[in-house]
């Protein structure tokens, strides 16, 4: 099923331009990789021909969408049909195993508010409602990612997909546990890419695993754990290719002091606005934020100076029409492909001695920002992406 939510949305990108050749072309080729899945999966005639039948169903549907009048709203609709269409294969083939579930639909109770935020009153009353229609079910299947807004428009959670539908659904039924699998093995002190003897981390607090998920760890998206902290529900992260593996348990609760990790974030972009006449001037740097909001580009570190503020930021959309607008009230540099290393742990702020490891292990590098203060569990450092791996093994190296 990988890569099914980018073909539709290429589909839906040329059904925008009114490409609708191309955009059939790619239809074609999607339900044939399904048509196989579907071939692969069934062993019973009956299943195989549901299986079929659904694969019709819903490419016909996405064909419908080659219309003029294509707008936002059906390129949404289009997105949804990947869970729909997997969700949905994976239940019948759980019936075929005589295994006893329910599919319910996430677009039966997943709602989010006007500020695009999950609508969790609305979420519990309706799943609890849902499940309450089969009491003697003990396996639901349902979708991730995909929702309905406030006008019951179909839309999409966006920030961490199915891993923060899992955390929104866990908190609306009090679940005792979480649990996300992947391809992986949980959380590491280091990327195992770059560092081969990077440790694996068998239990986090909430913070730390935001942190880290932030600032590169691609296992977590950070907002996808969010609820499951508000309500105190423990998630566990699991590999689906090893599950003997242990994962990595994330509670309220740090386990034991000291720097746990470091992770890196690629593709960032320092902007520094050098003004002797208007940094120190009432209401500056408000100003410089304004833009950044104006724009919708969040902001990854702030360092000031006496005569200049760098920033940094990840998403490149309106660099710019930023650099434009923050040219008024100084000199603006940009330097670009630049990479944040961050170090995570349990109150690192607060313990003597670990900010000196980690410039003790950087001594040999150019550090372009440093942001150290700011948070409890983190310090991050602003470095050349060429020096990425070097620096992560040299920080593996302290914990």
């Amino acid at each position: 099923m990988s890569g099914t939510t980018n073909t539709l949305y290429e589909i839906s990108e040329k059904l925008e331009k009114k490409e609708n050749q191309s955009a059939n072309k790619l239809v074609d080729k999607l339900e044939g990789e399904y048509r196989e899945v579907v071939q692969e999966l069934f062993k019973d005639s009956e299943f195989k021909n549901i299986g079929f039948e659904l694969i019709k169903y819903h490419f016909d549907y996405i064909r419908s969408f080659m219309i003029d009048d294509f707008t936002i709203k059906e390129k949404r609709t289009i997105l949804a049909q990947g869970e729909l269409i997997s969700s949905a294969l994976f239940y019948n083939y759980l019936l075929e195993q005589k295994v006893h579930a329910q599919l319910i639909p996430a677009l039966n109770f997943m709602r989010i508010d006007n500020n695009l935020e999950p609508d969790n009153y609305y979420i519990k009353e309706n799943l609890n409602r849902e499940l309450k229609q089969y009491p003697d079910c003990k396996i639901f299947i349902t979708q991730g990612y995909i929702c309905r807004n406030m006008f019951g428009e179909i839309e999409n959670l966006k920030r961490g997909g199915s891993d923060y539908s899992a955390s929104i659904i866990g908190r609306a039924v009090t679940a005792e546990e979480i649990q996300i699998w992947t391809d992986v093995s949980g959380f590491y002190s280091g990327d195992p890419r770059y560092v081969n003897n990077a440790k694996p981390l068998t239990q986090l607090s909430f913070d730390e695993a935001a942190e880290l998920a932030y600032f590169g760890a691609k296992i977590l998206h950070p907002s996808s754990v969010l609820p499951a902290k508000l309500a105190n529900i423990h998630v566990r992260l699991k590999n689906t290719l090893r599950p003997e593996d242990p994962g990595t348990l994330i509670t309220s609760k740090p386990l034991g002091k000291g720097i746990k990790a470091a992770a890196a974030k690629d593709g960032i972009t320092a902007i520094k606005i050098k003004s002797g006449r208007m940094l120190l001037a009432y209401g500056f740097i408000r100003k410089v934020f304004e833009v950044f909001e104006r724009y919708k580009t969040p902001i990854d570190m702030t360092t000031t100076s006496e005569i200049a503020v760098s920033i940094t930021i990840d998403d490149k959309t309106y660099l710019n029409e930023i650099v434009k607008d923050l040219q008024l009230y100084g000199n603006v540099e940009i330097n670009e492909n630049m990479t944040i290393v961050c170090v995570v742990g349990d109150n690192i702020l607060e313990q003597k001695g670990y900010i000196n490891k980690v410039f003790d292990a950087l001594k040999d590098f150019s550090i372009r920002m440093i942001s150290y203060g700011g948070s409890r569990h983190n310090i991050s450092i602003l470095i050349n992406s060429e020096d990425k791996k070097e620096v992560l093994i040299a920080l593996n190296n302290l914990i």
